[in-house]
C-alpha cells in the first residue's frame, strides 16, 4: 500500500528542515576551516604536516561516502542526518579539545568530522530530491546556496572569534552544541523518503547503470569537468586563510575575512545562477564563470596589496559557484541513467574535495602555500576546455551514448 502523500504544509516544513541541515553542515564546517591557522600555530605544524592533518577529514569522508546509501536507505535521511550531526559535533569538540593537547587527538577528531560530514552531505541531498520532487519545481541549487550561507556564517563567526580572541576550543565546543541541537530539532520535519511520488525511491532506484556509466566518455569528461571545479571550491575553503595570512601578511581576522569573502562570492553564484543557466545555457555560463575564477586566482596570488588579494577572492568564489551543480545536472539529462550517471560524476568530484586541500599543503611545503595555488587556475582551464561536455542532450542522443 502506498502511503498517503505529506500535506502542503509538512512538504513547506521539510522544505525549511532541508535548508536547516544544509546550512548546519555548512555552518559547521566553516566554523573549522576559520580556525584551521590557530590550530596550525598551536601544534606548530608546517605546511606539509598541516596538509597530512587534514587528511583524515578525507579518509574519514572516503569511507562514509560508499557506506550512506546503503545507511539511508535502512534508516533513512532523517535518522541519518540526526545520526551524523551527533557524530559531527563529537568530531568538533574531540579536534577542538584534542588541539590543546596534541596532533593526535585532532586527527581522531577530525576523521569523525568527515565521516560524519560525508554520510550527513548525502542523506540531505536525498531529503532534498524527495522536497523537490513534491515541490514539482527546482529548488537544489537554493539548497546548496544554503550550505553556503551556512559556511558563510560560520567564516564571519570565526572572525570575531579570533578579533575578540575566544580560545579555539571554546568556540568550537559552542558551534558543535549549537549545531547539534538545531539539526536534530529540524530533522523531526523531513518527509519520509518513500512518500515522494513516483515508483521508487532515490536510494531504492536500480543501480545496473552504474557500471556501465564507467564506459561512458561523456560522462567521465564531466566527472572530470567537476572535478576541476569541486578542487577549486576544497582548495579556496582551506587554504585562502593561510595563504592570506602567510603569503600576504594579513592579520589573523582578516584571514578569516578573506575566507568569508569567498564563501560569500560563492553563495550570491548559487543563488542567482540558475537564472543566468536559464537565459544563456550552461556552455557560456561555466565557461565564462571558469574564466572569471582563473582572473580571481591570479589576483590572489600574484596581488601586489592585500586590497588586491581580496578582491582576487571574490572573484574565485564567484567563478567556483556553479560547476558542480550544472555537472550533476548534466548527469541527469537522461532520467533512466541519472542515478548511475550522477553517481560516476559524484565520485570523481569527491576526489578534488577531499585530496585537493592536502595535495596544496604538499605542494605549498616546496613551493609555498601562495604558489601552490596557481594548481586551482590550470584545473579551470582545464573545465573551460571540456565545458562542451554539460550542454543538455537532445532525446534522440540519450541511447547513443551508451549503444
Amino acid at each position: 500500500m502506498t502511503a498517503a502523500p505529506p500535506s502542503p504544509s509538512a512538504v513547506r516544513a521539510a522544505t525549511a528542515a532541508t535548508y536547516a541541515a544544509f546550512i548546519g553542515s555548512g555552518f559547521a564546517f566553516a566554523s573549522w576551516a576559520s580556525r584551521i591557522p590557530q590550530v596550525r600555530d598551536r601544534l606548530d605544524l608546517d605546511s606539509a604536516a598541516l596538509g597530512l592533518v587534514l587528511l583524515a577529514i578525507a579518509a574519514g569522508s572516503l569511507l562514509a561516502l560508499p557506506l550512506s546509501g546503503p545507511v539511508v536507505s535502512r534508516i533513512g535521511s532523517a535518522r541519518t542526518v540526526t545520526a551524523m550531526a551527533a557524530l559531527l559535533g563529537v568530531g568538533l569538540t574531540t579536534a577542538a579539545l584534542g588541539s590543546l593537547a596534541g596532533v593526535v587527538p585532532v586527527v581522531i577528531g577530525l576523521f569523525l568530522l568527515g565521516f560524519a560530514n560525508g554520510a550527513w552531505d548525502v542523506a540531505m541531498n536525498v531529503q532534498g530530491t524527495v522536497v523537490e520532487r513534491h515541490l514539482k519545481r527546482s529548488i537544489m541549487s537554493r539548497f546548496h546556496a544554503g550550505f553556503s550561507l551556512g559556511t558563510v556564517a560560520g567564516a564571519l563567526l570565526g572572525a570575531g572569534a579570533i578579533a575578540l580572541d575566544v580560545p579555539v576550543a571554546a568556540h568550537l565546543v559552542v558551534v558543535a552544541v549549537v549545531v547539534v541541537v538545531a539539526v536534530v530539532w529540524y530533522t523531526r520535519r523531513f518527509i519520509a523518503d518513500t512518500d515522494a511520488p513516483g515508483d521508487e525511491s532515490p536510494v531504492d532506484a536500480p543501480r545496473s547503470s552504474a557500471l556501465s556509466a564507467w564506459r561512458e566518455p561523456r560522462t567521465l569528461l564531466i566527472g572530470v569537468f567537476v572535478l576541476a571545479f569541486a578542487f577549486a571550491e576544497g582548495v579556496g575553503n582551506d587554504w585562502i586563510s593561510v595563504a592570506a595570512i602567510d603569503g600576504h601578511g594579513v592579520s589573523a581576522a582578516l584571514g578569516t575575512l578573506a575566507f568569508a569573502a569567498f564563501l560569500t562570492a560563492m553563495t550570491v553564484g548559487r543563488w542567482f545562477g540558475p537564472g543566468l543557466l536559464d537565459r544563456y545555457g550552461r556552455v557560456p555560463v561555466v565557461r565564462a564563470l571558469a574564466a572569471i575564477g582563473i582572473v580571481g586566482v591570479a589576483m590572489f596570488v600574484f596581488a601586489p596589496s592585500p586590497i588586491v588579494a581580496f578582491a582576487g577572492t571574490l572573484l574565485w568564489g564567484l567563478g567556483s559557484s556553479l560547476g558542480f551543480p550544472v555537472g550533476m545536472s548534466a548527469g541527469g539529462d537522461d532520467p533512466r541513467r541519472a542515478a548511475g550517471r550522477v553517481s560516476v560524476i559524484a565520485s570523481i568530484g569527491y576526489c578534488a574535495f577531499l585530496a585537493g586541500p592536502p595535495a596544496i599543503g604538499f605542494l605549498g611545503h616546496e613551493i609555498t602555500v601562495l604558489r601552490a595555488l596557481t594548481a586551482v587556475a590550470v584545473l579551470l582551464g582545464v573545465a573551460a576546455a571540456i565545458a562542451t561536455t554539460v550542454r543538455p542532450l537532445a532525446p534522440t542522443e540519450h541511447d547513443a551514448l551508451v549503444s
